[in-house]
């Protein structure tokens, strides 16, 4: 005779991974805005231009967002983060810029 299920500890497992996988996308949201400089920009011009991207109608700008994308993911990455000034910028929270998410 088979064992019953234990659906109350399955659905808890399960919110507890839809968390884990929720918090890992902002962490990996954070690490990205970090990686490619974003961190420089002000708050607001970051949100806009993120709002801009996303009401995009014109596929081949969007195209070119993504070949950029990937080959910023392909060998851009490493290039970006040694920027000597990357650590004085992220430790003044005087000097105007938004924290990353």
């Amino acid at each position: 005779m088979r064992k019953p299920r234990d659906i109350d500890s399955e659905l808890k497992a399960l919110e507890a991974k839809a968390k884990t996988l929720k918090e890992r996308r902002v962490r990996q949201l954070g690490e990205l805005v970090i990686a490619t400089g974003a961190d420089a920009l002000d708050a607001d011009m970051l949100a806009g231009a993120l709002l801009g991207a996303v009401a995009a109608k014109d596929t081949s700008v969007k195209e070119g967002w993504r070949k950029a994308g990937a080959s910023f993911f392909r060998h851009g990455a490493r290039k970006t983060t040694s920027r000597p000034d990357r650590g004085a910028a992220n430790d003044t929270a005087s000097d105007g810029h938004a924290a990353s998410a």
